[in-house]
């Protein structure tokens, strides 16, 4: 049985943890922790019956007594990378859901996120936590930087057309729709109900943050530099990311052969689905799959990609990551 801590357990992405780990057969929620003195089941009224625990502040030596081994960090950027070193240091592996070990560059962080980051030893070893592509990686870490929503339908969604060149690697769009739980639980003007409700709306054209992060991985994938242009944007529904993605293809495909090189690169991953049909967001709702459906449209490449953002783009993908940590099944938990 592994012992785990979730720090900041007020918010969404951490709701979703707790309802994972729950099921989980080999994991037991040792700790929680927040600012705010309250019973889990106070913060999250769906948990009343199901867990009995109170938050508590940060404490790394009580996790380390207490036989936590394995920490979910739920904490905003810039506060992990403040907490996450004392735990690291006393031997504790650690799965970030923040964006603070994502990009291994220092320079490019404080490019995107406005901040010099310091923690450079700890970033150094942080792998990044994408199972499809750093599974080996990811199952000898101590530190994963699980990735961000968004990036996840972008760099799978491209990761087979990248990986055999087989696209114009620095003309890639990719546009993406987010429901109003991405933006957290923290209320905002934008996530006010009388703002969003029946509004559709982009945001953060050309330079939302995750964009680094897409270009990181598929630059990895590629062995070369990749370019992404990169638009968000929010819809009036609770969850789920919808991205279409335009690429230039190098040659000419018809959709079945499309689809047959998606399913030859994905032939051994457990969450991502190749569909023949159009995906919706409904179709993950609650679930870690990422559905993708390729097609060829008029000389270009066009890939729909759809999946929850609170599960398999935040708590699900951790604790998938959580599994290769400690050589469970890698579907354990997260499939009835």
């Amino acid at each position: 049985m592994i012992k785990v801590a979730v720090l900041g357990a007020s918010g969404y992405t951490a709701l979703e943890l707790f309802r994972i780990l729950l099921r989980h057969p080999h994991v037991e929620i040792a700790t929680a922790t927040s600012r705010q003195d309250e019973w889990l089941h106070e913060l999250h009224p769906s948990l009343f019956g199901r867990i009995n625990l109170k938050c508590e502040l940060l404490d790394a030596d009580r996790l380390v007594q207490t036989g936590v081994q394995c920490v979910f960090g739920c904490l905003p950027h810039g506060a992990s990378r403040s907490s996450l070193p004392a735990l690291l240091n006393r031997g504790l592996r650690v799965i970030d859901l923040s964006a603070d070990y994502r990009l291994r560059d220092p320079n490019a962080y404080a490019q995107w996120y406005g901040e010099s980051h310091d923690d450079l030893a700890n970033l150094a070893q942080a792998v990044y936590g994408l199972p499809e592509i750093y599974a080996d990686e990811i199952r000898t870490a101590q530190l994963v930087a699980n990735p961000g929503c968004y990036p996840q339908t972008a760099i799978l969604g491209l990761a087979p057309l990248v990986a055999g060149h087989h696209i114009e690697l620095k003309s890639i769009i990719v546009n993406s729709v987010s429901g109003v739980s991405g933006a957290g639980r923290t209320p905002k003007l934008t996530t006010h109900y009388p703002e969003c409700n029946e509004n559709f709306s982009a945001y953060n054209v050309g330079k939302h943050r995750h964009t680094p992060e897409m270009e990181q991985a598929l630059s990895d994938i590629a062995a070369e530099p990749v370019e992404v242009i990169f638009t968000p944007h929010l819809a009036p529904m609770d969850r789920g990311i919808y991205s279409t993605i335009y690429a230039t293809p190098r040659r000419t495909f018809t959709d079945a052969q499309l689809l047959d090189l998606y399913r030859s690169y994905f032939e051994k991953a457990a969450f991502v689905r190749l569909r023949e049909s159009l995906p919706t967001t409904k179709d993950t709702t609650g679930s870690n799959y990422l559905d993708i459906c390729p097609r060829f449209v008029r000389g270009r490449v066009v890939i729909l990609a759809t999946e929850d953002n609170l599960v398999r783009g935040a708590s699900g993908v951790a604790v998938q990551n959580l599994n290769l940590m400690y050589g469970f099944d890698e579907k354990m938990g997260l499939v009835n």
